[in-house]
C-alpha cells in the first residue's frame, strides 16, 4: 500500500466526479432542453446525444477492461460514437445518463476499495494500472464535458449564472 494512499483514493474519487476546476458532467446535462439532445450546431462534430453516449461508452469500456482479463473493448471508432445524432427512443437520453452514472459508481467502488492496488499492473497488460485507467477516465470525461458544455452555448442553453 502506498503511503499517502487514502489523500490518493480521496484525489481520484473528485476527480471522477468532476469537482474542482470545472463542471460536472452532471452539470453539463441537467436540464438540457430536450428539443436540442440531438441537434448538432454547425462547426460541431457531434449532438449532446452522441457525446453523452460516447463518454458513457467508454466509461464502461474503461470500468470493464480494468476489472476482466477476457473484456473485449469496441471497435475504434465505429463502437464508440452512435451514428444517429438523436436518441433512438424518447427515453434513451434519461438512460444513457443512468448508465453513465452506474459505470462512474463502479470506477469509483474499485478506487475506494483498499484491497485494489491502485499502481499494480493489470494482469493481463503490464503497462497498465486501475490509477491509469482512472486518469484516463477522468480526463475523457472532463473532455467531453466541456464539449457539451460548448455545444450548450451555441444552443443558447447554458446557464450564464453561476456557470462554469
Amino acid at each position: 500500500m502506498m503511503k499517502n494512499d487514502d489523500t490518493l483514493r480521496e484525489q481520484l474519487l473528485v476527480l471522477l466526479e468532476g469537482k474542482g476546476a470545472h463542471a460536472s458532467f452532471d452539470q453539463a446535462v441537467e436540464d438540457f432542453p430536450r428539443d436540442s439532445i440531438g441537434v448538432r450546431p454547425d462547426g460541431f462534430a457531434h449532438s449532446a446525444w452522441q457525446l453523452v453516449e460516447h463518454i458513457r461508452i467508454a466509461l464502461w469500456d474503461l470500468v470493464e477492461y480494468s476489472r476482466k482479463e477476457d473484456h473485449i473493448s469496441p471497435e475504434w471508432p465505429s463502437e464508440y460514437w452512435p451514428e444517429d445524432e438523436s436518441p433512438p427512443s424518447p427515453s434513451a437520453w434519461g438512460e444513457s445518463l443512468e448508465a453513465y452514472r452506474h459505470w462512474l459508481a463502479e470506477m469509483k467502488g474499485l478506487v475506494a476499495d483498499p484491497a485494489v492496488d491502485l499502481t499494480a499492473p493489470l494482469r493481463w497488460n503490464e503497462s497498465a494500472s486501475l490509477l491509469r485507467e482512472v486518469l484516463l477516465a477522468a480526463d475523457h470525461s472532463a473532455y467531453h464535458v466541456g464539449q457539451i458544455i460548448d455545444l450548450r452555448r451555441a444552443l443558447g442553453c447554458w446557464p450564464a449564472a453561476g456557470a462554469s
